[in-house]
């Protein structure tokens, strides 16, 4: 996506980057959720390195 978390948390999880797209756009559609959970991901990423 635009901030690369997804990448950088398939990374840590050892996971496929596509499952945690998926993941987050059906969090965004059926909890509303995916958008924030996202934006605080971006902040523990921008504050790990």
């Amino acid at each position: 996506m635009i901030l690369g978390v997804s990448a950088w948390l398939s990374q840590k999880l050892g996971w496929d980057v596509t499952f945690i797209r998926i993941a987050f756009v059906i969090a965004l559609l059926f909890f509303g959720t995916g958008l924030g959970l996202y934006l605080i991901l971006w902040l523990v990423k921008l504050f790990s390195k």
